[in-house]
């Protein structure tokens, strides 16, 4: 399958889903053609100007913007290809994310906002149909834009094409990065979101929790649109549950449950926007402006869309949300298997002779939960200069949030994991079935953890077992 990009705002997260995900690649229409031709004419036509000063072109980079070029150095800096910022090592970006990144690179061209020629564009789109791209490194990616980055990706192609005025500049500035590393948080969110739900649903009808702490009346009350989404998915999946409810309040960890799960839903309506924003938006610098009334061959402006302040906030929001979730599945887990307040069988809570014995498992939990604890702390801009020399004063810090967030998230599935499998044991022990919506779910957890009969095993390999498959279902197939 094709995505064809017309324009801009054409790049959005089903596009990235489509081609970052599944593999599709992409095509440009031939109006994108026509308005990049157009911007580059004019953009030439600029250049000629004898007092025009651009930054990149008719300059210097960075610390050497002061520089001024002849016409002969102009084409010879121009011609020059990506290596020198090629200064990044380590473990590489998933290719989903590199996938992504190169889809977002083109929100710069589709307008004619980069004032390239529609052959380099073509060329770059032309990267999604290679089955191995450039590796990315995940880490020392600490610029005050995503040259690092960018470089380490777009560097072999600026070594096959020729490059002229304005198209180094256009391979390795803006923030496709950043775009593409806040719309894959926000599509994992969205899938993890799924199946964290249904294991809540399941811990909250094993424990026979009252209903009432779901009732209706509480989406006006509360008045949060994101808590009243919780509210009615968690209604919905508990329709239809059987057996006599617990006769008093279920513990607080139980009853916040769809607060909790609605700030997750807000976290992820902040990364969802701040995604689209930013997959859509013109980064470059300089950043050409088409032709007005003022401007017969538009013009050339200096600016810092490189730099993307609403992708780690909102990742960072989602780190925290997954954080604070593994504190729930952890009280949640103790509360099932503590039988004075749970009212299940005595055998989710027999000694550590039982073969059913599960009791470790809420230490487990506290220990992925104080991990995504600590790496969920708040991102602030970098506080040392970036690269300490010349104009690049302060660093970008999304690779910082994105690999924050990726963390966080890990360790929560391995906290849910443990939840979802004293879930399935409430529900031997009492003999009962989940409601309708939930037993696809639980026949999942039992297709990688059998119930604790008689047989002694050990918990920790099979809760790993349950996390490998949520995980299978949340991330793209191998991507993982």
């Amino acid at each position: 399958m094709t995505v064809e990009l017309d324009n801009r705002h054409d790049i959005d997260l089903e596009a990235v889903r489509r081609v970052a995900w599944q593999g599709e690649v992409v095509a440009l229409s031939p109006r994108a053609h026509e308005c990049m031709t157009a911007s580059r004419a004019g953009f030439l036509r600029l250049l000629e100007h004898p007092d025009v000063v651009i930054y990149g072109v008719t300059s210097g980079y960075g610390h050497l913007a002061y520089l001024r070029f002849s016409d002969d150095e102009r084409r010879r800096h121009a011609a020059m290809p990506l290596r020198a910022p090629a200064a990044s090592f380590g473990d590489p970006l998933p290719e989903r994310v590199t996938r992504a990144i190169v889809l977002a690179r083109l929100a710069n061209y589709l307008d004619g906002h980069a004032a390239i020629s529609p052959d380099l564009a073509v060329a770059v789109a032309a990267m999604l149909a290679d089955e191995s791209l450039p590796p990315v490194p995940s880490e020392g990616n600490g610029g005050a834009g995503e040259i690092v980055a960018l470089s380490q990706l777009f560097g072999p192609l600026s070594e096959q094409v020729e490059l002229r005025e304005k198209d180094a500049l256009a391979l390795e500035n803006g923030s496709p990065c950043a775009a593409a590393l806040v719309a894959d948080s926000a599509l994992l969110a969205r899938e993890r979101l799924r199946v964290t739900e249904e294991i809540f649903a399941l811990a909250f009808d094993a424990l026979q929790a009252p209903l009432e702490h779901l009732d209706p009346a509480l989406d006006a009350l509360w008045g949060d649109a994101h808590e009243a989404a919780a509210l009615a998915r968690l209604r919905g999946l508990l329709a239809g549950a059987v057996g006599e409810r617990r006769p008093y309040q279920a513990p607080v960890s139980f009853r916040i449950l769809p607060r909790m799960l609605g700030r997750l839903r807000r976290a992820l309506a902040q990364a969802e926007a701040a995604a689209t924003t930013s997959l859509q938006a013109v980064t470059d610098n300089p950043v050409y402006v088409p032709p007005d009334d003022g401007h017969p061959d538009g013009r050339v402006l200096s600016n810092g869309g490189y730099h993307n302040a609403l992708a780690w906030p909102a990742m960072d929001e989602l780190a925290a949300a997954w954080a604070d979730l593994c504190t729930l599945a952890d009280r949640e887990t103790a509360k099932l298997l503590y039988g004075p307040v749970s009212r299940l069988p005595d055998q989710l809570r027999d000694g550590p002779d039982d073969p059913r014995y599960l009791g470790c498992l809420p230490m487990t939990q506290v220990g992925y939960g104080e991990a995504a604890r600590r790496a969920a702390q708040r991102t602030f801009l970098p506080g040392s200069e970036s690269g300490g020399f010349g104009q690049n004063d302060v660093a970008a810090p999304h690779f910082f949030a994105w690999r924050a967030q990726a963390e966080a998230g890990r360790l929560f599935e391995s906290a849910l994991a443990p939840l979802a499998m004293v879930a399935s044991q409430a529900y031997y022990a009492t003999d009962r079935t989940p409601p309708p919506a939930l037993v696809g779910r639980l026949d999942m957890i039992r297709s990688h953890v059998p119930v604790f009969t008689e047989a002694m095993r050990r918990p920790g390999p099979e809760a790993e077992r349950l996390a490998t498959g949520l995980r299978a279902e949340i991330y793209p197939g191998a991507a993982a």
